[in-house]
């Protein structure tokens, strides 16, 4: 990445433009050609000011971080780039993609909805299951704040899953045989 350093209000100082390089390195991975990122680094009675504009691939990117370091003003401004680059790459992928997410809904069947209920997000968490009764299991929901549990029950050796219902007793979901 092709990077100018500015300084205003400061003296120059080789140490801070090899850092802001070296920090800068790390947005390779993320940009596909390469970009030209403009740095002015400033100092206004006791705030240390960083802004970074990073300027290709199709995107412009700005970020400005304020503090009593320059050193943490610089972290804090890059972390801020990171998430602009993540997020605008992922929009792309989006658009190429032709679909948002997980609505892959037939024609057929979005006809009579409205076009706000079709969009939904699907968050999807990794668990991990072990054998137990469904006794035990009903000791562990005691335990834990969530409000259903996935487990591979000892007897029948199938997934199940047990939950709270709203009367605060439990209720058991098994997969008929």
């Amino acid at each position: 990445m092709q990077t100018s350093v500015t300084f205003k209000n400061i003296d120059p100082s080789e140490h801070l433009k090899t850092y802001v390089g070296g920090k800068l390195d790390r947005f390779d991975r993320f940009l596909d050609n390469p970009a030209e990122a403009n740095v002015v680094l400033s100092v206004e009675k006791f705030r240390h000011i960083a802004e970074i504009n990073i300027v290709g691939d199709k995107l412009t990117i700005y970020g400005k971080e304020e503090t009593n370091d320059m050193y943490s003003a610089i972290d804090m401004v890059l972390d801020k780039l990171e998430k602009q680059i993540k997020k605008s790459k992922q929009k792309i992928r989006e658009r190429r993609s032709g679909s948002k997410g997980f609505n892959h809904v037939m024609a057929a069947e979005t006809e009579n909805i409205p076009d706000d209920e079709i969009e939904r997000q699907v968050k999807v968490k990794y668990i991990e299951y072990k054998p137990m009764d469904v006794e035990e299991a009903a000791l562990q929901m005691d335990l834990i704040e969530d409000s259903f549990m996935v487990f591979t029950n000892a007897r029948t050796d199938q997934v199940n899953v047990l939950y709270r219902r709203r009367d605060g007793h439990y209720g058991l979901i098994q997969p008929s045989s």
